[in-house]
């Protein structure tokens, strides 16, 4: 029983918890990476994310914290070959950001908040219990972003997916 109840649960998420992974971290190997990850880890504590209200919720929490773990391990990594940036002429930097590109540069709640709210659609309420936080905190953060990215995209995002940018 354990076994079906655990595969279903795969079937319905594997491919939402894939996805998040791959706007956090823009990388494709990553994604697939930490969404496996994400389900070992789901298997793992099972009776509790079977008991938790939104079970789904429980499994984008774990994804979310990999992939905060992730970002901060290549964050750290990339300190050492910034000496090469520093020397780098102004001319070699590209002028153009791509979205992936302006949500990589978002601090890690504020990306979380955009990413859940308008690629996952999900609700404050939503996001506020997969990340742990008060709702309050996911309105703040989501607007913060949101106006981050405007900003990092030169006031050309004008709309996503329905959604006017804040400017």
């Amino acid at each position: 029983m354990r076994d079906a109840a655990f595969h279903a649960y795969f079937e319905r998420h594997h491919d939402s918890l894939s996805r998040l992974a791959y706007l956090m971290t823009g990388d494709a190997s990553a994604a697939d990476d930490l969404a496996a990850d994400a389900m070992t880890e789901v298997w793992r504590h099972w009776d509790r994310v079977q008991a938790a209200d939104d079970p789904a919720a429980y499994g984008h929490g774990i994804l979310m914290n990999l992939a905060r773990n992730w970002i901060r391990k290549r964050s750290r990594e990339r300190l050492f070959s910034l000496e090469v940036l520093k020397r780098a002429p102004e001319s070699d930097v590209p002028v153009v950001l791509d979205v992936r590109r302006a949500l990589a540069r978002l601090p890690h709640r504020r990306r979380a908040c955009v990413v859940l709210r308008y690629a996952f659609d999900m609700s404050e309420r939503e996001v506020a219990s997969t990340l742990g936080i008060s709702e309050g905190t996911v309105k703040s953060a989501t607007s913060r972003g949101a106006k981050q990215l405007a900003e990092m995209l030169g006031g050309s995002l004008a709309r996503i997916n329905g959604w006017e940018a804040a400017r």
